[in-house]
């Protein structure tokens, strides 16, 4: 895409912005939107020579949730990227974004629903059921050895986030029994899987 496009299409999606939101009535609606006049004054004025052609194209696609809606994503979306560090944009290949889509049509055709977000929704349900698979990133199924250093989470290990409290009482009562005894140092609790693993093997 030119420099020429990108600018056209910057303007012309801040002036569609601004003409929208100018027509959102009641007025308090407007507060729901994240933008103000003051941000749109300013989407008008960007500045996109900077955006030369040897740099790589792109397509931002922006994500809303509400907030119970927000922290079920960002649990499934940090089990997906834990195997490999990263701050909080999350920035795909330009080559993901069609199978994405995809994604998001197969599961909204799926259910039958119409919202995207919903569909996402059912994608992250998927994705919660599927957590063992992404030991992949770090285990080696053939040779029963890991695949990489650092460190693993432990959903990929058990598949699941959470386990039932009596169950964890009697493991976390059992830890503290290795603790005491001295079969598990005490700063390394989580040792005390390799002793387990160790005695049925």
């Amino acid at each position: 895409m030119s420099r020429a496009a990108v600018r056209a299409a910057t303007i012309g999606t801040s002036a569609l912005r601004k003409a929208l939101y100018g027509e959102l009535e009641p007025v308090e609606w407007r507060q729901y939107t994240g933008l103000d006049d003051k941000t749109l004054d300013l989407l008008e004025k960007v500045d996109v020579a900077s955006l030369g052609e040897a740099n790589l194209d792109f397509a931002s696609v922006q994500l809303m949730f509400l907030p119970d809606e927000l922290e079920r994503a960002e649990a499934a979306f940090d089990a997906a990227r834990s195997t490999a560090s990263g701050d909080q944009r999350w920035v795909a290949g330009l080559e993901q974004y069609e199978p994405v889509l995809d994604a998001l049509e197969t599961s909204r055709a799926a259910y039958k629903i119409g919202n995207r977000a919903t569909a996402l929704g059912v994608i992250l349900e998927v994705l919660e059921r599927h957590l063992g698979e992404l030991a992949e990133g770090w285990f080696d199924a053939a040779t029963g050895e890991p695949s990489r250093k650092g460190a693993a989470p432990l959903e990929t290990v058990f598949s699941v986030r959470e386990l039932p409290v009596e169950m964890a009482a009697v493991v976390r009562a059992a830890i503290g029994r290795m603790v005491q005894d001295g079969a598990v140092p005490a700063d390394e609790p989580w040792r005390a899987l390799e002793v387990l693993a160790k005695i049925t093997m």
